[in-house]
């Protein structure tokens, strides 16, 4: 057996392993990697039984130097992952197979001379052991694993460890050792919760935190606008007064036909907090009023021309001071600009519906019926322009923009603006709407209104 000695002669450095390229350390103990010995000249002159028992040689000769007991088995659980890390190999010692027996369980060819590492009950070429996620070959001793798929275990951490997408770092652990994440319950977006308390910008439409790598638009009011958002927004009164026309025409298309002509004006976060004084009531939409019925004359600061586009910020809007004077129970309609064209367009339904309440006489309604009628109408008609084929509570006439059809995006930030309503939490706009909601979803928009009419309440 000298021959043989000499044969598996290795070096000490050799059994701590060494990185050859791609390929797994080679022959340390806890590897199932095997480099065949050089072939000489004599050997293409062995007979086949010569070969055979060479081969059986060889492979006794490195179970017995691995020093492992037949069925050794070595695998380890990491729970935070859900995942299996072993070191090659996890299957046991290298048991004797005739010459051309070993087949990679990758590319399915011989294995032959060279070297090799089984694992997962499998043989491979070291090149063949590859990562499911990025296909590139496993080099480390150890590996993740899902079912039976191999993965890197920074691969594996990517796929399965949730990440801010604020931040875009791995969401961390509290003191518990426990993963905590924040979740919009609209959106869904991920992020840590120290990005609650530390200034970072929400969009003021749809509430979505401002992502490092993609930047907001800032107002000149101070607000943040998310780029969605800022694709349909409404700047300036002119550019609102379509949309405002055929909100009032889908009012006329409900029986609910408005005769005075009620200013509506575009006004900044300034402008519209000034006008709320003295006034009663508003459409209040945490943390601020977006929009407001006056009953009362003021001088109002409307947004005359729309702002232009600097980098990241708007700027150079033009205003001009608008006296408004009482010909009716209705002053005029204030509306938030740089809001997108639904949002605007619920708040001008909202507000619309309080002017004709106003003008019809339904007058000293409590709080809750009068916002929650309001909000009804507001929901319905967000409803005709994000579901036009859904059935309506009345008969509909089109309040589509007339810049054409609406955008994906534009129909999941109008589903949102439906969700807020539906899920408002507040006694009056939320509690108001599903009383109001229930009433003319059972008796119909005209009889609630008429029972409003006698009562002051919604009938049962």
């Amino acid at each position: 057996m000298n021959w043989l000695g000499k044969l598996f002669k290795t070096s000490s450095s050799t059994r701590r392993g060494r990185s050859h390229g791609d390929n797994p350390l080679i022959l340390e103990e806890e590897n199932m990697v095997a480099r065949a010995p050089a072939r000489t000249q004599d050997d293409r002159a062995r007979t086949k039984k010569e070969k055979e028992e060479l081969d059986q040689a060889i492979a006794l000769a490195l179970s017995e130097s691995m020093g492992k007991p037949s069925g050794y088995n070595q695998w380890r659980t990491d729970n935070n992952y859900d995942r299996a890390s072993s070191a090659y190999p996890p299957n046991g010692t290298l048991q004797y197979h005739p010459a051309g027996y070993r087949v990679c369980a990758g590319c399915h060819c011989e294995i032959g001379y060279g070297n090799y590492l089984g694992c997962m009950g499998a043989y491979f070429h070291p090149n063949c052991f590859r990562c499911h996620s990025c296909g590139y070959p496993i080099t480390e001793h150890e590996f993740s694993l899902s079912e039976r798929d191999p993965y890197h275990k920074t691969c594996f951490e990517e796929l399965t460890h949730p990440k801010c997408e604020v931040c875009h770092q791995f969401i961390p652990t509290n003191g518990a050792g426990l993963m905590e994440h924040r979740s919009h319950p609209f959106w869904s977006q991920k992020y840590c919760p120290s990005h609650e308390h530390d200034n970072t910008a929400r969009c003021c439409s749809c509430e979505r935190l401002e992502s490092w790598n993609v930047r907001y638009y800032s107002l000149e009011d101070g607000r943040r606008l998310c780029l969605e958002c800022m694709e349909s927004a409404i700047m300036d009164t002119g550019e609102c007064q379509p949309l405002y026309h055929a909100i009032r025409d889908y009012y006329e298309g409900l029986n609910m036909k408005i005769d005075q002509q009620i200013p509506m004006l575009l006004v900044e976060r300034q402008a519209l907090n000034e006008a709320t004084v003295g006034e009663n009531n508003g459409y209040h939409h945490m943390p601020e009023t977006r929009g407001l019925c006056l009953s009362e004359e003021q001088i109002v600061t409307s947004i005359l021309k729309r702002p232009r586009i600097g980098g990241r910020q708007l700027v150079g809007m033009r205003t001009q001071p608008q006296k408004l004077t009482r010909k009716c129970e209705v002053t005029a309609i204030l509306v938030l600009y740089g809001l997108p064209r639904l949002l605007t367009g619920a708040i001008l339904a909202h507000e619309l519906m309080r002017a004709w309440l106003r003008l019809k006489g339904y007058g000293n309604l409590n709080t809750e019926v009068e916002e929650g009628i309001c909000q009804v109408l507001s929901y319905m008609w967000l409803e005709s322009e994000v579901l036009p084929g859904s059935s309506n509570k009345a008969s509909t006439s089109s309040s589509s923009s007339k810049k054409g059809g609406k955008s994906e995006v534009e129909n999941k930030l109008g589903e949102f603006f439906m969700n807020q309503i539906v899920n408002d939490a507040s006694p009056a706009y939320g509690g108001g709407f599903r009383a109001a909601n229930a009433a003319v979803n059972k008796y119909g928009l005209r009889r609630t209104l008429d029972h409003i009419r006698l009562t002051g309440n919604f009938p049962l």
